[in-house]
């Protein structure tokens, strides 16, 4: 199909047929990506560590994204894999989690380069998560695709990460390397994603500004981020690495004070940093880091492509979730 094409074709035109394998796909991002795709006519395959906890119209398979199984015929003459494998990062970072997030992205993604390698049809298309976290925290600039990456943990295992990929990737393959924000989207059974703890804490009046509440909140609503991974499954045009986020980034306090007219609640008490560093850990079992820091990242190659958005705004996002809960 040419870019015009793409662009007027109907979703469901474009993955009628078409067989799809997602890699570490029963999580939030994978379960809301699997049901998209299987409700637009792909036949979907999950590959996971454990069974999803939804049921859905997608096949899974087991496998420990360590070892070749027979979970490597799945692979065989499918039209793309998706690889979002990697252990979440909304923990603590003691140094076991550190390594575990490190080698579950690069010993995955390098395990689908051997499994690609042993059947005799390999998927033509690899689309590949990656993170907008690979541009660190500036404080106030705006990143592209073109900006320098950052420093620090999680800069450092996207490196990894993509590196894996390309070294990973068949010759012949078209690769796509995604880098999303912050995804706001449903509970489908494997829990809400990070939307979900801050509206259970804005419900308790706790959703205020944090800090200076300046830091970059950059985001995306799940039908978006799912229309742009199937844009890069169907489009030959599309290869390289791509910002997956929405055109207007937020700071962190219009991003809680959005949710909060969303969800109706009038307070949201403010959080001093040595708030955030005590109570993150300690009742919430993750990094105070992730609400401290963020980032302001502008998709400018989707942009550039002229891809339109559905919720380009955070409130009409937030609104459409609400309302589908209600």
């Amino acid at each position: 199909m040419t870019r015009e094409q793409i662009l007027e074709y109907p979703v469901d035109v474009q993955l009628t047929g078409k067989r799809i394998v997602i890699a570490g796909g029963s999580g939030f991002l994978g379960l809301s990506m699997a049901e998209a795709f299987a409700g637009e006519g792909a036949e979907v395959s999950i590959l996971s560590r454990t069974k999803p906890k939804a049921s859905g119209r997608w096949s899974h398979l087991l496998w420990d994204g360590r070892t070749l199984g027979d979970w490597t015929a799945a692979l065989n003459g499918v039209d793309a894999v998706v690889n979002l494998a990697g252990r979440t990062v909304n923990c603590i970072k003691t140094p076991n989690h550190k390594d575990e997030i490190l080698r579950s992205r690069v010993e995955s993604t390098r395990l689908l380069g051997k499994a690609m390698r042993a059947v005799e049809l390999p998927p033509p298309v690899w689309v590949q998560m990656s993170t907008a976290h690979i541009y660190g925290d500036p404080p106030s600039a705006f990143c592209t695709e073109e900006s320098a990456e950052g420093i620090g943990l999680a800069p450092t295992v996207a490196r990894a990460w993509e590196a894996a990929f390309a070294e990973s990737k068949l010759p012949q393959q078209r690769g796509v390397v995604l880098r999303p924000s912050f995804v706001v989207g449903r509970d489908r059974g494997a829990g809400g994603g990070a939307l979900g703890t801050l509206s259970l804490i804005t419900k308790l009046g706790l959703g205020g500004k944090v800090a200076s509440g300046t830091q970059g909140r950059s985001w995306i609503h799940e039908d978006d981020i799912n229309t742009i991974f199937i844009r890069a499954i169907v489009d030959e045009s599309m290869s390289g690495a791509y910002i997956v986020s929405s055109p207007i980034p937020e700071s962190q306090a219009n991003f809680m004070r959005t949710l909060r007219k969303v969800l109706g609640v009038p307070i949201g008490l403010p959080a001093f940093q040595w708030m955030v560093r005590i109570g993150a850990p300690l009742f919430l079992r993750t990094d105070p880091e992730l609400v401290l820091y963020g980032r302001y990242v502008i998709p400018k190659r989707l942009m550039d492509d002229g891809f339109e958005f559905r919720y380009p705004e955070l409130e009409p996002a937030l609104r459409n979730l609400h309302d589908r809960k209600s």
